[in-house]
């Protein structure tokens, strides 16, 4: 592990880690670059980062910067703690690859960040920063989006990790990262809870035994107004009431504020009728600690991750037939795209040229059948309730049907080389994310359950060995009325795009921690079905 504290020599190491052996750059999986930001302190929160960045990426990069910026004249940056040498050795044994580690002086050029009058400094909306901490930390969310953006302006990863505990942070700087068309994907982590349901915080250290013990009031006042949402009840004041009557039941609490705004726009809420945060901010003596929790009233999502023919677009489809859910082939979106890029003649390794046709086409995803005219019922609409036959999906790109063109050999051999370039895949996560948003749906591809909706209510794993991929493959093939191919080809084809796969740079097939993997080989398709169907029924008997 590497510790730089200067800008210039942190930008040497990580230039030369961007390097391929003979010296060129090189944009293969194994280069792919993870930050965490951190102010030091490190503890338990931290350490679920960095392993998340660790599973993502060949390089991870920590920062460790008590920001002066983001602290006002009166809280407590002369007291935060400073234990670089402590949190070295856990960066070490966690597998960090390098520190950057500046001082004020060569983070601001010269000046020492106190002087805000003196420095150049990003401005989130003003709305964002109108509620919650907010008004309470005037300069706050200027000093920590500043800082955020030099830090991912001098390590240019391609994440960068943050902790779910500081929702606002976190919205504001995905604004600020959209707004600013920064080439960079920010990765939310749950935040990590002590046994009393107290959040991990640097500022924990501050409390004594009894404040510590008096803190799991928050987490508990949250949990009841989880509890009542569940419940039925939707509307802010209720839920609020019951945050704060919980709060008062702990004389040693006291409120800064309780509020119920939108997790995304941080728009107070009169009512959740999707999704809500309700956040908190407490004293307990003089330390300021902040809590939330997100209240969701979509339907359950079912992510079904797995490698190319382990019979994932089949199981989905039954499955949400069975359980009269939305069924959105992911594969399907990519598939398309490949063919178009095919059909308009654009080398696979021009990048550049598929961002921008991928960048102006649409693609729709319809359940039942186009007519002659063009005509299709309602994208998206729901399977049959409880009908083991899954309604046919109809798969159109520029308002042209490619349901039988995208499923050639052609188009399978090249389809993995176009999933995993960057501005394909965030063109179509974008969209499949607004398909899922109320819920309801059952997904199947590469990374549904690690990237497109790793808060997925349940996430399958759906494999089987390279051979019985193949012999179902061929017996795809010959279904279709495509030309014979020997299981000899097929066998090296899939094994082929599982190492292309399992590789890539962007979102690589991985099994999300909480996912559960069904290996296929001697079961049938009913009987995965079924085993999918019991899994989600038992999460949904469970309150999921």
């Amino acid at each position: 592990m590497r510790l730089f504290k200067t800008i210039a020599g942190l930008r040497s190491y990580l230039a030369s880690c961007r390097q391929g052996a003979d010296g060129a750059a090189t944009t293969q999986a194994g280069r792919s670059l993870g930050l965490v930001p951190t102010m030091g302190a490190l503890h338990e929160g931290h350490l679920s980062l960095i392993r998340r960045a660790r599973q993502e990426n060949a390089v991870v990069a920590v920062s460790i910067f008590v920001n002066p910026l983001q602290f006002g004249p009166q809280e407590d940056f002369h007291k935060y703690p400073k234990m670089l040498e402590q949190d070295s050795q856990f960066c070490e044994t966690a597998g960090v690859d390098v520190i950057f580690a500046p001082s004020a002086e060569e983070l601001y050029g010269g000046r020492s960040g106190s002087r805000k009058d003196i420095l150049t400094q990003v401005i989130p909306p003003q709305a964002m920063m109108a509620v919650l901490c907010g008004p309470h930390r005037p300069g706050h969310f200027e000093g920590v989006a500043t800082v955020v953006a030099k830090l991912l302006n001098i390590v240019q990863p391609d994440r960068a990790y943050f902790g779910q505990k500081d929702a606002q942070q976190l919205a504001i700087l995905r604004r600020v990262v959209a707004d600013l068309n920064l080439h960079v994907e920010l990765v939310a982590c749950p935040t990590v809870r002590e046994a009393s349901g107290l959040a991990l915080s640097s500022r924990n250290q501050y409390l004594s035994p009894e404040e510590r013990s008096h803190a799991a009031a928050l987490y508990r006042s949250l949990h009841r107004a989880e509890q009542a949402f569940h419940q039925g009840i939707r509307k802010s004041q209720e839920l609020i009431s019951i945050v704060k009557e919980e709060l008062s039941t702990v004389a040693a609490v006291r409120p800064q504020y309780v509020e119920l705004v939108h997790p995304e726009t941080m728009v107070p809420l009169a009512e959740v009728e999707e999704r809500g945060l309700v956040a908190i901010a407490a004293h307990l003596g003089s330390t300021r600690l902040i809590d939330n929790i997100v209240l969701s009233a979509r339907k359950p999502i079912i992510a079904i991750d797995g490698p190319a023919g382990a019979g994932k677009s089949t199981v989905a489809r039954r499955v949400a037939a069975e359980l009269g859910l939305l069924y959105l082939d992911t594969g399907a979106m990519y598939r398309a795209v490949t063919w178009l890029v095919q059909q308009s003649g654009v080398e696979i390794s021009d990048e550049a040229a598929i961002a921008e046709l991928v960048s102006q086409s649409e693609i729709e995803l319809v359940q039942g059948d186009v007519d002659a005219g063009g005509t299709a019922p309602h994208a998206l609409m729901p399977s049959r309730l409880h009908s083991s036959t899954p309604a046919p999906l109809t798969v159109l790109i520029n308002g042209q049907d490619v349901t039988r063109e995208i499923r050639t050999p052609q188009v399978s051999a090249q389809v993995s080389a176009i999933a995993a370039q960057g501005e394909v895949r965030r063109a179509l996560v974008k969209q499949q994310k607004e398909y899922g948003r109320r819920g309801g749906v059952v997904m199947d591809g590469r990374d549904i359950g690690t990237q497109v909706f790793p808060d997925a209510e349940l996430k399958i794993f759906l494999t089987a060995s390279v051979q019985e991929r193949a012999r179902r493959r061929q017996l795809d093939l010959k279904e279709q009325g495509q030309p014979e191919v020997s299981l000899e080809t097929l066998e090296r084809a899939i094994f082929e795009r599982d190492q292309k796969d399992s590789s890539r740079k962007i979102s690589p097939l991985r099994k999300a921690d909480d996912a559960i993997e069904l290996v296929t080989d001697d079961l049938t398709i009913e009987a995965v079905v079924e085993k999918i169907i019991c899994l989600y029924r038992d999460r949904l008997s469970s309150g999921l």
